[in-house]
């Protein structure tokens, strides 16, 4: 759970592109956008992404966002293929977190991990 994430990204229309078409099957809107160098918002109820243009190379982050089913991570996983995002991980369980553990893990165009996931058994 987090309020929100901001970090840069080396092609802002890519990331902006494939972060609302990936994240779309959880319900994500924009909230406000200005010059690339600011950034999106993009939330989902009260928790927040925010993406901005930068040449700084910061390291590969892991981002995980909660899914109230199954399905949506199936969804997402789909969506973000779809936007040009890199398969790391079908959508499936991961007992190994713990027994309802369902995720699917996808690197973003600039080489984040970005998760959705779900800790609900399936319906």
């Amino acid at each position: 759970m987090f309020d929100h994430v901001k970090f840069g990204v080396s092609d802002y229309a890519a990331s902006k592109t494939f972060f609302l078409k990936a994240l779309e099957p959880i319900g994500v809107r924009v909230c406000g956008e200005g010059e690339p160098s600011y950034g999106i918002e993009i939330a989902q109820g009260d928790v927040s992404l925010c993406l901005f243009q930068t040449t700084d190379k910061p390291a590969p982050l892991h981002i995980a966002f909660v899914a109230s089913s199954r399905d949506q991570v199936d969804a997402f996983h789909r969506a973000a293929l779809a936007a040009g995002g890199k398969d790391h991980g079908a959508p499936g369980l991961r007992p190994h977190y713990h027994a309802n553990y369902y995720a699917a893990f996808v690197i973003a165009p600039d080489g984040h991990n970005i998760e959705m996931v779900c800790h609900k058994p399936q319906a």
